[in-house]
């Protein structure tokens, strides 16, 4: 009798701490897969996005017609690092982000707040999710999907929700659907926002943006 209660205090002591083990996951580097569903008309736009994450920096690659445009952001610092590279003009370009251009990229995007948990529950990339409901700075509302089991730094997807405490799996507003799909823990080295490869040209933010159709 009490070796079986001792047996059973044991097992009860491991489920817990495989509870807690889970709970606590955090992930620091790796790479995520969301999926994306647009509700405006967004043509030629891919039905995944991948994001690379080490830390607090991101990166992101955009196919732009003949150009693959990536962006890099250290969410934490506020600042980044965008590389145009169009092969078929032999053409590679650098700008490095200031955080006074961050801010006026973000002073576009809508504010977040009046998050409210549904009780609504949900599995998400192997994560149990509960939905939540929130509105934007113009009143508009939403809905998303967090979790507490697993911790990932803000990246270029997830920025919008400083203000919420979890991790976003997935959201719904008015122009897209985005889903956490998958989580590939490989580590992929140091993501800089202050390096510039080799092989490109730097140039300012603002030249950056004069630049039209690809040529200056």
């Amino acid at each position: 009798m009490f070796k079986s209660i001792k047996t059973g205090v044991l097992a009860a002591i491991l489920i817990s701490m495989a509870i807690v083990a889970h709970a606590q996951k955090k992930i620091t580097e790796g790479t995520l897969v969301y999926g994306m569903e647009y509700k405006v008309e967004t043509p030629g736009a891919p039905a995944e996005t991948k994001v690379k994450f080490n830390g607090d920096v991101s990166k992101m690659e955009i196919i732009s017609g003949p150009a693959t445009i990536g962006i890099l952001m250290d969410i934490k610092v506020g600042t980044g690092l965008i590389l145009v590279d169009v092969p078929v003009a032999q053409m590679q370009k650098a700008a490095k982000l200031a955080k006074s251009d961050v801010e006026e990229m973000n002073a576009a995007k809508p504010k977040l707040s009046e998050f409210k948990a549904t009780g609504e529950k949900v599995m998400i990339a192997g994560y149990n999710a509960e939905k939540y409901t929130y509105k934007n700075d113009k009143g508009e509302n939403a809905v998303m999907w967090a979790t507490s089991e697993l911790e990932l730094p803000l990246n270029l997807v997830t920025s919008d929700f400083k203000d919420f405490k979890g991790t976003v799996l997935k959201y719904a507003d008015a122009n897209a659907t985005v889903t956490l799909k998958s989580i590939n823990e490989t580590k992929i080295g140091v993501l800089s926002v202050t390096a510039v490869p080799s092989g490109y040209d730097e140039i300012t933010y603002a030249e950056l943006k004069a630049m039209q159709g690809g040529g200056e």
